[in-house]
């Protein structure tokens, strides 16, 4: 069950300064994470600031550990689809990074999923161990392992596992289906390249399911999972996956990157049972077509 913890307010002050203070004692850290993730209320609203300010009678409600983690999935966005004692897998927004970076360490579904699990456990170890990422625009599904040994497990295997996309790109492809291979290299500005010689060989299997105007819908099936695999590719044959700026066109109107992992398919990493999971295309995806084929 979820709590909420209620605090009276005895003489004016702000949020933060109270939030530190007795009787709750809270340090910088966590009372900056609780007011991030939207888990503190002053009467009632959680939308508030470090210097909100604070009336003697007033009620600072404070959500416990699980009811703070199952909050911030929610609005952000991040769905769990299965969940057991080896496996996660999760529904991912676009825009939403899949672990830490530099500039961004507790907003990205690793830290999100890491921390929801910790509290379903009610134990501070590791839960969630990255078997593979997506890109922050990339939206859909994703697997997590729920200890070292399964993430070994399940990366050993990982090409065995169906990985299938679906991607709105600019015009229609000549042929209805086809395999994409080339050998691909990063260069130092982290944008990723197409070589003769050399590189890591990506192959991507792709088909045409449906035409509208100046855009197609196709299916990806990745054989290889280089970065940026598919978004190279594409943008190679003279058809780049519509909102991509990066190697499509830089004046593209779209907002989102129209890419997004639909579905996966693999054995159990403990019970070897048949495992297949399905992502339906975003709202925000699907406008792009209906747009377009209105036109």
């Amino acid at each position: 069950m979820t709590e909420t913890r209620e605090f009276h307010v005895a003489s004016g002050c702000e949020l933060l300064r109270f939030l530190l203070g007795p009787p709750i004692g809270l340090s910088r850290k966590q009372a900056k994470d609780l007011l991030k993730f939207q888990s503190v209320a002053v009467r009632g609203k959680t939308r508030v600031r470090h210097d909100t300010w604070l009336a003697p009678g007033d009620i600072v409600e404070i959500a416990t550990r699980r009811q703070a983690d199952d909050r911030s999935l929610e609005r952000l966005g991040l769905h769990i689809v299965h969940l057991d004692d080896a496996i996660v897998v999760v529904d991912k927004p676009e825009g939403l990074l899949s672990m830490g970076s530099e500039r961004e360490k507790e907003k990205t579904v690793h830290r999100l999923l890491n921390e929801h699990l910790k509290a379903l456990a009610k134990s501070p170890q590791q839960q969630a161990f990255i078997v593979h990422r997506l890109d922050r625009e990339t939206s859909g599904l994703m697997v997590f392992a729920r200890s070292e040994s399964i993430k070994a497990a399940l990366q050993r295997n990982w090409k065995e596992v169906t990985k299938r996309y679906l991607a709105i790109v600019k015009g229609t492809p000549a042929h209805a289906s086809g395999t994409l291979r080339d050998n691909l290299i990063e260069s130092k500005s982290f944008k990723v390249h197409r070589v003769a010689k050399g590189g890591e060989l990506a192959i991507t299997h792709y088909r045409v399911t449906k035409s509208f105007g100046e855009r197609s819908l196709l299916e990806l099936t990745l054989e290889t999972g280089r970065k940026h695999q598919i978004r190279v590719q594409l943008a190679s044959i003279g058809h780049p996956i519509v909102g991509d700026r990066k190697y499509g066109a830089p004046n593209d109107t779209a907002r989102l990157l129209a890419l997004h992992s639909y579905e996966l398919k693999f054995r159990h990493p403990v019970s070897g049972a048949p495992m297949e999971f399905h992502s339906e295309l975003p709202a925000a995806l699907k406008a792009l077509m209906v747009r377009r084929s209105k036109k």
